[in-house]
C-alpha cells in the first residue's frame, strides 16, 4: 500500500477563466471554495465533505457571459488533480457505489477507478437541464460537470437519477451520491496489496 501523501496542487489560466485549485484525498471534508459562482461552491463543498476530500479552490472567470466556461474549466481540474493525487493506484479499493436521497430526491452512482474515462449519466426529469438552479446554475451544467471530472481523473462513473422533483435537490443529490462512491473508491484497503487490476495498471 502506497504511504506517499495523495496531494495535489494546479492552476490553470486561459482567455476565460483562472483557477487555482488544492486537494488532499485522505482529508477529513475541509473545503475552501470560492468559484465566483454560488451554487458551485455549495456543490463542491458538498463533495468535498462526503468524499473526505479536502478541496480548496480560487477561481475567477467571465461569468459575465456565463458560468459554463468557468463551472467547466474547474472540473476540469479537479478531475487533472484527483487523477495526479491516485498516483499509480496501489492499494486503493478502486470500485464504490452509494444512493444518495435528499427529500424527494434520490441518486445512484458508482464510480471505477478505472483509468478509462467513460460516464454514465440518466434519469434527470425533462427540462431540468434548462432550469436556473439559484437564478445562475444552468440544470445542464450539472453533466458537464461529470463529464470533466471523469475524463480527466480516468474514472468510469455510472449516475442515475431514480427520482425527484426540485432541481436544487436532483443536482445536490448526483454531487454528494458521486462524493459517496468515491470515497469508498479512493480509500486504501489494507487488504489489497498493489494496483487492484488484473492487468497490473489502472
Amino acid at each position: 500500500m502506497s504511504t506517499e501523501p495523495r496531494t495535489a496542487h494546479l492552476t490553470r489560466e486561459t482567455s476565460e477563466s483562472s483557477i487555482e485549485l488544492s486537494l488532499n484525498l485522505d482529508g477529513t471534508g475541509v473545503s475552501n471554495i470560492d468559484t465566483s459562482v454560488p451554487f458551485y461552491n455549495h456543490m463542491l463543498t458538498a463533495f468535498a465533505k462526503h468524499s473526505l476530500t479536502d478541496l480548496t479552490v480560487k477561481a475567477t472567470g467571465d461569468t459575465d457571459i456565463d458560468v459554463h466556461h468557468t463551472v467547466e474549466d474547474i472540473g476540469i481540474v479537479l478531475g487533472q488533480a484527483i487523477r495526479q493525487a491516485l498516483g499509480d493506484k496501489s492499494g486503493i479499493s478502486r470500485f464504490g457505489d452509494a444512493l444518495v436521497p435528499l427529500d424527494e430526491a434520490l441518486v445512484q452512482a458508482v464510480v471505477d477507478i478505472s483509468g478509462r474515462p467513460f460516464l454514465v449519466h440518466s434519469g434527470e426529469p425533462a427540462g431540468f437541464e434548462f432550469h436556473l438552479i439559484g437564478g445562475h446554475f444552468t440544470g445542464s451544467m450539472v453533466r458537464h460537470v461529470f463529464e470533466a471530472i471523469t475524463f480527466h481523473a480516468g474514472l468510469t462513473v455510472h449516475i442515475t437519477v431514480l427520482g425527484g422533483r426540485d432541481p436544487h435537490h436532483i443536482a445536490e443529490a448526483e454531487f454528494k451520491a458521486f462524493a459517496r462512491a468515491f470515497r469508498l473508491a479512493k480509500q486504501l484497503d489494507p487488504a489489497v496489496f498493489g494496483i487492484p487490476s488484473t492487468k497490473g495498471a489502472l
